[in-house]
């Protein structure tokens, strides 16, 4: 069940926020104005778990803003956090599914819930930022019809331990 973030369920926002592993990274590539990529697998894979999130109100109260909770019984198992963007687009800040339950079809359920959203809110499109050592988002995002539009190879350059570069997705209407 994908239910929209209240003041009454705001609790669980952190609760699916789990580690991934770290397998290898995409390279992509810029030719012929058409953004492709290989991947590069690491000898020693390694888990990353990025840090919680602080959830304001202003997702339950503003428009342009929403965030939406995906439940197993009572348990919340995913997330997807989605604003308006300056360009026209709904901005994806974040979408997360428990480690047990990923690969079952979640994350594309709550991927379909920000573009009814999207769509309901007059956007063009769906856009996101994901990091190109998070190997199976970027899975996740080229099935889905998400395109690579940028790559920012500065955006975690002062964070000492990044070693990552920052690849922009996008998915138009």
């Amino acid at each position: 069940m994908i239910t929209k973030m209240t003041q009454l369920n705001m609790k669980d926002f952190n609760k699916p926020n789990e580690s991934f592993i770290v397998s290898g990274r995409i390279i992509p590539t810029f030719e012929n104005n058409v953004w492709q990529y290989t991947e590069e697998l690491f000898s020693e894979p390694y888990f990353k778990k990025y840090e919680d999130d602080d959830i304001e109100s202003s997702y339950i109260e503003e428009e342009g803003k929403a965030v939406f909770f995906y439940y197993v019984e009572n348990s919340c198992i995913g997330r997807i956090k989605i604003r308006s963007n300056w360009n026209g687009y709904a901005l994806i800040e974040d979408i997360t599914v428990a480690k047990d339950y990923r690969k079952n079809g979640i994350g594309y359920a709550l991927l379909n819930k920000a573009i009814e959203w999207a769509k309901d809110n007059n956007f063009g499109g769906l856009m996101l930022e994901t990091q190109n050592i998070n190997v199976s988002a970027c899975h996740f995002y080229a099935k889905n019809h998400f395109v690579i539009g940028a790559v920012d190879t500065m955006l975690y350059s002062n964070i000492s331990t990044a070693n990552e570069i920052a690849i922009f997705w996008y998915y138009k209407f």
